[in-house]
């Protein structure tokens, strides 16, 4: 193993960066590349034939040109659509990110489980079998929150929260049928736990929530334990969008260790 082969983590936008974050803590030393697709955001609304052929091709070709030793997809849309193809196509590991209903199941005092995230996520049968394996003895209630993303992309960049998506989400929530005995709240998109204190204000003191970013982080350490690694050339993050606009962004990627920023 080349101890400069990076890790890639694969997001459509800057959510995958509370993967990054959790990722650093554990492995301080190891050599990440973060690849943010902004060319492709928002991946929610598009439909299932269009993200599976844009995430398996954009990581062939990053796949080619790093030579990563281990590809995180820290999107739980792109993950729950597109994860076996990319493992059936790529002889590198893959960890993808899925809803973390397993934990969820196991926290909630009440019985009724929240889950927010896109409308291609909330969708899948993939969200179907986790439901049934691990909170068939649950109630599930699923709202697609794509406007979310944009609010958790604004944070990101110092912009003002839509607090509009903010209340519309958890009132949707709420209005289900058993809603208002929502204890536990699965963030199903990496995007999500950035706007977890505008979340929690809405929801009230009573309500926990739960994501998949440390459960991901321990699962790369895991795959990638034993192996060296060189840090010499340091962390970076590309993108497939437009340069100058990524580059506004450079404060909020130097917040978490990413002073270099590339296209791809």
């Amino acid at each position: 193993m080349d101890q400069n082969a990076p890790i890639l983590i694969f997001d459509s936008g800057v959510g995958g960066l509370t993967v990054y974050d959790a990722l650093r803590k554990l492995l301080p030393d190891a050599p990440v590349i973060y690849a943010a697709d902004l060319a492709g955001l928002p991946y929610g609304t598009k439909s299932e034939a269009e993200i599976a052929a844009r995430v398996a091709g954009l990581l062939g070709r990053m796949s080619e040109r790093y030579q990563p030793r281990l590809i995180c997809i820290a999107c739980n849309t792109a993950s729950t659509i597109a994860l076996a193809m990319v493992r059936e196509t790529l002889e590198v590991p893959i960890v993808g990110t899925v809803p973390a209903i397993k934990p969820a199941a196991a926290m909630t005092k009440t019985g009724v489980i929240g889950l927010l995230g896109t409308a291609a996520t909330v969708r899948q049968a993939y969200v179907d079998n986790l439901e049934a394996e691990f909170a068939a003895d649950k109630r599930l209630l699923r709202y697609a929150a794509s406007g979310l993303v944009g609010a958790a992309e604004a944070k990101l960049r110092g912009q003002p929260v839509d607090r509009a998506a903010i209340e519309t989400a958890v009132s949707a929530l709420r209005s289900m049928q058993g809603g208002e005995d929502i204890d536990t709240v699965v963030l199903a998109c990496t995007h999500f736990p950035l706007l977890v204190d505008e979340l929690a204000e809405s929801f009230g003191p009573d309500v926990q929530f739960v994501d998949g970013a440390n459960g991901i982080a321990r699962r790369i350490v895991y795959l990638t334990q034993d192996q060296p690694f060189d840090r010499t050339l340091g962390a970076r993050a590309v993108t497939t969008g437009d340069i100058e606009e990524f580059t506004l962004l450079a404060p909020t990627f130097a917040t978490y260790g990413l002073e270099r920023l590339d296209r791809f």
